[in-house]
């Protein structure tokens, strides 16, 4: 008889978005005329870039025609797709060569995907809090999970000490939820522990254009990454592709582990399991990293960054501690005194119609904190930020 994959018995009830959206409908449904402030999942609301849109119609173009039409594409990325992102490392001192690059349909699909590449006996050890992808992808495939846990003290950036344990580190700069930022001298002390254990980095590297100051964007800018790390990046934030499903990953030819060579593995992977992404969309995620195309997505970010420092501005008047805003389009407030996060989360939604995500859904140590996202429209997160503050003035 056929046995199912036993490991889903070991997931929570429900993935965390997926019970906010139930708690929103049934609260949309008994009020359906009043309006939702939306400063929940990290779903952008500014449209493609011009660059972007403008690549992508020529790109339909092309398939419209006999002699510009493209079938299969190479499951590893168009060649012009991987020299792209390799050229914007580039621009920040870290030199790849495109066949380290890999295309992919999003950070979210990959986070999951890349766990082939590891025995299952390989433990994973996820810094909370943390997006709750990370677990459930690694207890679906039946990997012993550890947690490293953060909080005020160490300003959500934990690091390894020396009981630490892992083979799988999972690592993301800037943080979902927190926004935390690790430094290079902090990141210096991941890479120097995974390459003294033969562990693997899998560095999540989603929200690094929303970074200000000399901070680092990626890994690889930190000397030893070669040898321990995968960084996997998505154009979902960096330039509103969430609907779109473009990213890359980038896997160095130097990572190696027991004679097996990580990126010559992924691409037989790649080559097994996909048979690449669309040409349409490449196509767009190559405008993206043209001088024109930075510079729109930025006008993007800059939005999403004003929209933060309304949100912080709001809590700074309600005398409200947080973290985040300034390198990363989260905020993660605490909640008043003695408030649990959901209990929170309810409280938004029914009396001022906010939707936020409670840290809890984080991982235990994300209890009596909260997470605003920035991704909205402005004059909505005018609003809710109002609204807010007034509530949290409340006596």
């Amino acid at each position: 008889m056929l046995k199912p994959n036993v490991n889903y018995r070991n997931l929570k009830d429900s993935y965390l978005f997926f019970g906010i959206s139930k708690k929103v409908e049934a609260y949309r449904k008994a009020h359906p005329d009043l309006p939702l402030y939306r400063l929940g999942i990290g779903d952008v609301s500014r449209p493609l870039c011009d660059a972007a849109i403008q690549a992508m119609h020529d790109a339909v173009e092309d398939q419209s025609r006999a002699e510009t039409f493209h079938g299969y594409v190479p499951e590893c990325g168009i060649p012009e797709y991987r020299k792209a992102v390799a050229g914007y490392y580039a621009c920040r001192g870290v030199q790849l060569d495109p066949e380290e690059v890999f295309v992919s349909s999003g950070a979210s699909d990959e986070l999951g995907d890349i766990l082939d590449l590891f025995d299952k006996s390989a433990d994973a050890l996820v810094t909370q809090p943390a997006y709750p992808a990370y677990v459930d992808a690694s207890i679906m495939a039946g990997r012993k999970v550890s947690f490293l846990t953060a909080g005020p003290d160490n300003d959500f950036l934990p690091l390894p000490g020396k009981d630490t344990q892992a083979d799988l580190l999972y690592l993301c700069s800037p943080n979902n939820p927190t926004g935390a930022v690790y430094s290079r001298e902090q990141l210096q002390q991941w890479v120097d522990f995974a390459n003294s254990r033969g562990a693997v980095i899998l560095f999540d590297a989603a929200y690094e254009a929303f970074i200000e100051g000399d901070l680092p964007h990626s890994i690889f800018e930190i000397p030893g990454a070669e040898t321990c790390a995968i960084e996997i990046c998505s154009l979902s934030k960096t330039a509103g592709f969430t609907g779109t499903r473009l990213g890359y990953t980038v896997i160095p030819k130097a990572l190696e582990r027991d004679g097996m060579n990580l990126n010559a593995m992924w691409v037989r992977n790649r080559t097994t399991k996909t048979n690449g992404i669309s040409y349409i969309l490449q196509k767009g995620g190559i405008a993206v990293f043209t001088d024109e195309g930075l510079r729109q997505i930025r006008e993007n970010i800059q939005y999403y960054k004003r929209n933060a420092r309304v949100l912080m501005a709001a809590l700074d008047k309600a005398g409200i501690r947080y973290w985040g805003g300034k390198n990363a389009p989260y905020i993660w407030m605490a909640c008043p005194e003695g408030v649990k996060s959901w209990d929170f989360f309810d409280r938004l939604l029914n009396e001022i119609q906010i939707i936020g995500t409670p840290g809890e859904g984080f991982g235990a140590c994300g209890e009596g904190f909260f997470r605003l996202s920035s991704f909205g429209d402005a004059k909505d997160t005018e609003i809710a930020a109002e609204r807010l503050q007034e509530l949290l003035l409340r006596k």
